[in-house]
């Protein structure tokens, strides 16, 4: 008689290109009620010192390198690109002095610049600092994770696969002052990704001056934005820096707070406690604490656009999560409205698939992407126990054992604690172990493979549902599981050429992929992600946005 095995995954480092991404996102305008515009309504009185909690330390300062939702809150508010978006999420004219000439193709925008944009050494913005910040990034030698956001514009995806020089990115300064850009196909979310800090400029001289330890610490960068950064010691190990209000920045009369400081507390009951002593103004909550504080008047919860969700180690042949009645096992183990409402009890909401709800709507009908391709994905351990003995039977084995890695903050400990237990009392034989790890080492063994399964997420860079999408292409960088589907594959890149310039048929490419991508549960989504805070009643117009960078304080202000 065969003996069937015990299948055991090993966290076995494989160099890849895969990173995980907690990028930016957010639930919607303004965190203040009364903010509707772009500029303060109230009057700002008392110290204007705005002091936030961040629950993880900040990987990167690299406007190239940056991937995660804490650096690009940074970068947004130190650095200014073409685009800024308003307290309403409208992108408004920044760097630019005026919005872009698009040509009626779509193809080709002309863009003049804001002569006032100055440098925090007093050196002006320039055309080519914008040609230069492009080209770092799409280098293949910068090694960008982002570079990928670049396909939009004529040959970003060669350059990016080394199959064209950076210089033949369709970027051209005209004049110190004026632009010329040149897409591959026309882009609807275009605007958006001009106010995303991948595409702000940069400084040549002040990179190469710098080397290897450019943007490492505060000191080594110079900024274009209301604010620039102070006190950051380092990448993925520094607790504290602010943001200072930037005396050259050309609106700086908009700018009224004199400091943003910044303190890495990953304790939550602790950020509490700071909070209720006048310690902090901004403090994050979930689970026990955030159903407590729920009615308090300072409570906020942010739903954001993102989905947080488990992706699955396929990058060997003899992976067990190539079979896919295992990932179904896995999902239907896991009860999101209980995950929601019980663990973590911050306004997050379940999941209907891979892209989140409130964030794009169907060109023809209005209706919410989530309608035209989600489903419920519900727990069911009588299916979940169906797919695990066809698994097993597949697979020829009768036990397996895995890891979950995730971030090390409460709130992660909490969700793959409950995850853990889920699947451990649903599939008998699975055995789940757990390894919470510092942001930034998360971000590092994800890049490197070394994962079984990984618990992290996504928020939209721009509005649109490739945003999400697109990370699960073959061989895109994100696509750390490696996931592929030669079906899923075609449609968006249908999504992307054929289909660029047809809203409707562009709409029912995404519709498809996302059905594949859920049908087989090529990633596994847990929830959609709102965010619990304690946030102090002066504090107004905190620009809170649902897709881009997480937040912008250009128009924050204390009233006491």
């Amino acid at each position: 008689m065969k003996l069937k095995k015990s299948f055991t995954l090993g966290a076995v480092t494989l160099l890849s290109t895969t990173l995980l991404l907690a990028a930016c996102g957010g639930g919607g305008g303004t965190t203040d009620d009364s903010a509707s515009s772009s500029t303060n309504n109230g009057t700002a009185s008392g110290e204007q010192i705005y002091r936030v909690i961040e629950q993880q330390e900040m990987p990167s300062a690299d406007l190239s390198v940056a991937t995660d939702v804490i650096s690009f809150t940074a970068l947004n508010n130190v650095y200014e690109g073409l685009y800024r978006l308003d307290l309403d999420n409208t992108p408004i004219p920044a760097g630019a002095a005026e919005l872009a000439e698009v040509s009626d193709d779509g193809l080709v925008y002309t863009l003049k610049l804001n002569e006032e944009s100055k440098w925090s050494d007093g050196e002006p913005v320039t055309a080519e600092d914008y040609v230069f910040g492009w080209q770092r990034t799409v280098d293949p030698a910068t090694a960008s994770e982002y570079g990928y956001m670049f396909a939009p514009v004529k040959n970003g995806d060669k350059i990016v696969n080394g199959e064209a020089d950076k210089e033949e990115l369709g970027i051209e300064a005209v004049s110190d002052y004026e632009l010329k850009i040149t897409l591959e196909s026309a882009t609807p979310y275009f605007d958006y990704l001009l106010a995303f800090p991948s595409f702000f400029p940069q400084r040549k001289d002040i990179v190469e001056q710098y080397g290897k330890e450019y943007a490492a610490t505060s000191e080594n960068a110079v900024y274009n934005g209301p604010f620039v950064l102070d006190g950051f010691d380092g990448p993925g190990t520094d607790t504290e820096w602010s943001y200072k209000k930037n005396a050259d920045y050309w609106d700086a009369d908009t700018v009224q707070l004199e400091e943003v400081q910044v303190s890495v507390v990953k304790e939550a009951p602790t950020s509490l406690n700071l909070f209720q002593d006048g310690q902090t103004d901004d403090v994050i909550l979930t689970g026990e604490l955030a159903q407590q504080m729920a009615n308090d008047p300072e409570y906020v919860s942010q739903k954001e656009a993102t989905t947080q969700y488990l992706e699955l180690n396929q990058i060997d042949d003899d992976s067990p999560f190539k079979n896919e009645n295992l990932r179904k096992a896995i999902s239907y183990s896991i009860d999101r409205e209980a995950l929601v409402n019980s663990i973590l009890g911050d306004g997050s909401v379940a999941p209907k698939g891979l892209t989140p709800a409130d964030m794009s709507k169907n060109p023809d009908t209005g209706a919410d992407f989530v309608e035209d391709a989600g489903d419920d994905i519900v727990a069911d351990a009588d299916k979940a126990k169906e797919y695990w003995e066809k698994a097993k039977k597949e697979l020829n084995i009768d036990s397996l054992k895995f890891d979950i890695l995730s971030s090390d903050t409460d709130s992660s400990k909490k969700v793959t604690e409950y995850i853990q237990g889920a699947i451990q009392e649903t599939l008998d034989g699975v055995t789940v172990t757990l390894s919470p790890v510092p942001f930034s080492v998360r971000l590092d063994r994800s890049n490197k493979g070394d994962f079984d399964v990984v618990m992290g997420g996504w928020g939209a860079d721009y509005a649109d549902p490739s945003s999400f999408l697109d990370l699960f292409i073959t061989d895109n960088s994100y696509n750390r599981g490696k996931y592929s589907n030669t079906e899923y594959d075609n449609y968006l890149k249908s999504a992307s050429t054929t289909n660029a310039n047809n809203p409707e048929k562009r709409w029912d490419d995404m519709v498809n992929a996302e059905k594949i991508i859920i049908g087989e549960m090529g990633v596994i989504p847990l929830y959609q992600k709102a965010e619990g805070h304690l946030r102090a009643a002066k504090v107004k117009d905190v620009g809170f946005h649902p897709a881009g960078a997480q937040y912008d304080y250009k128009w924050t202000y204390i009233s006491e």
